[in-house]
C-alpha cells in the first residue's frame, strides 16, 4: 500500500463511521493543505464489522462540512494487510487499543506503531469519546480533538 518514500496512517475506531472518519478526513486536509498530502497514505478503519460499507454518521459529516471538509469513506474492518503495510495505526480508545493488539499479534510481520491519537494531543486528552449516542457538540468536541493531534502528529512527522 505505501510506496518508497511514503509515511501511511490508519484511524481506527469501533465502528469506522464517527471517529475514525473524522480523525482521516482532518489529517487528509490538514497534509493536502501542507503540500504533504502525495508522501501520506491516509484510511481509516473499524476493530468491528458492524457497519462495513457504510458512509460516516450524517452528524460527523455535517460537523466536517461545517469546517469545509468533505469525505466519502466507506466504513471497513481492519486487516491483516494493514499491520504490515502502515507505519501508524492511530486508535480513539483502550479498547480500540487492547483489540488492536490482540489482532496484531496474529499477524507475523506485523510492523505498524499502535498508539492512541490522543497521545498527541497538547491538552493531554488521552481518549477520544464516541459520539454515536451524543449529540452535535459532541461530533464538534471530536473534531476539535482530532485538529489537536493530527496537527501534532503530522507536525511530528514532517
Amino acid at each position: 500500500m505505501a510506496t518508497t518514500g511514503s509515511k501511511s496512517a490508519l484511524f481506527v475506531c469501533l465502528g469506522n463511521i464517527c471517529r475514525s472518519p473524522i480523525a482521516e478526513a482532518v489529517f487528509r486536509k490538514m497534509a493536502t493543505d501542507a503540500g504533504v498530502a502525495d508522501k501520506w497514505v491516509i484510511d481509516s478503519a473499524a476493530t468491528s464489522d458492524w457497519n462495513t460499507g457504510n458512509s460516516p454518521d450524517d452528524r460527523g459529516l455535517a460537523c466536517l462540512r461545517k469546517h469545509g471538509i468533505e469525505s466519502s469513506h466507506s466504513a471497513r474492518q481492519v486487516t491483516k494487510d494493514d499491520f504490515m503495510t502502515f507505519d501508524y495505526i492511530l486508535c480513539m480508545d483502550e479498547s480500540n487499543m487492547s483489540e488492536l493488539n490482540r489482532k496484531a499479534k496474529a499477524v507475523k510481520n506485523s510492523s505498524a506503531k499502535i498508539e492512541l491519537l490522543g497521545s498527541y494531543d497538547p491538552e493531554k486528552q488521552l481518549i477520544i469519546n464516541d459520539p454515536y449516542y451524543g449529540s452535535d457538540e459532541d461530533f464538534e468536541k471530536v473534531y476539535e480533538q482530532c485538529v489537536r493531534c493530527c496537527t501534532a502528529f503530522l507536525k511530528m512527522n514532517s
